[in-house]
């Protein structure tokens, strides 16, 4: 990962988006620390994307198999005052 300096990387937008998509994420600083990261979208999704499905989560969960009381209560909502 390079470091730019951010007046650098407002100047030279275009070249630090083409750094990104050939060598990986670019770091911009801001007085010498370091503030953002430029990366393509295919290395953001895979950063952001969850690591086990849903499925599995449930079927992993330490609750599986419990008897679990999820019914709701019956009584009236409270009263809202305006």
């Amino acid at each position: 990962m390079e470091n730019w300096q951010l007046q650098d990387a407002k100047n030279r937008f275009s070249e630090i988006v083409n750094e990104a998509l050939r060598n990986g994420p670019q770091i911009v600083t801001r007085h010498g620390k370091k503030t953002v990261v430029i990366m393509s979208v295919e290395q953001y999704q895979r950063l952001v994307k969850p690591k086990i499905n849903i499925i599995d989560f449930f079927q992993e969960s330490p609750f599986r198999g419990e008897d679990l009381d999820l019914s709701r209560q019956k009584d009236s909502a409270r009263e809202v005052v305006i």
